[in-house]
């Protein structure tokens, strides 16, 4: 019996592959492993059911991955995800480059290259914005000051943090932290 290794674009959190399971539960689709963007199914899939499979990601705001190139720059968004989002590691240190290097086997140029000619903006443009996104949830929950929330982020100072945040949304942090409507997005739109 062989097996299906599917890459499926939207996928950033664990919701996403709650879902996923279910929908892939449903069609009868034996999952053999799920994580963050890679679903592995323990049949061949048939053309019917890969156009179901298809259809039942799209309703749900994911996509399949069918080219390589695609599969490589959305690996490059889920691990940035996961490290700005989901790192246990607060203030970690190991710059953003070697960590996409060495954890995916590519010279960091040719991923920045392709990044930008796919996704029209460099890495480090996306590494912002999902920091920024991630400081909007950390002063949305109202649990840490804006140089706690700099130090997990990686920044060098709260000025630092400041100056960005307010470059991608137009509002000083203390003022985003006083309007009602927070403005933030889903990680997927950013």
């Amino acid at each position: 019996m062989s097996t299906t290794t599917l890459h499926i674009k939207n996928m950033v959190c664990n919701r996403c592959i709650k879902v996923v399971n279910d929908e892939f539960e449903k069609l009868n689709l034996p999952i053999i492993s799920i994580e963050l963007g890679v679903v592995e199914v323990d049949d061949e899939l048939s053309g019917i059911q890969l156009l179901e499979v298809k259809e039942v990601l799209q309703d749900n705001g994911f996509e399949l991955i069918d080219d390589k190139k695609g599969q490589l720059v959305d690996s490059i968004k889920t691990l940035i995800i996961e490290r700005i989002h989901h790192n246990e590691n607060v203030g970690e240190t190991v710059n953003s480059s070697s960590y996409l290097s060495s954890t995916l086997g590519y010279d960091y140029s040719y991923l920045s290259k392709l990044f930008s000619s796919v996704e029209g903006q460099t890495i480090e443009q996306y590494i912002i914005r999902q920091k920024i996104e991630r400081a909007k949830e950390l002063m949305v929950y109202n649990e840490l000051s804006l140089k706690e929330i700099a130090w997990q982020l990686g920044y060098s100072s709260v000025q630092h943090l400041s100056n960005q945040f307010k470059k991608i949304t137009g509002l000083t942090p203390s003022h985003f932290r006083q309007l009602k409507d927070n403005k933030r997005k889903p990680l997927d739109k950013v």
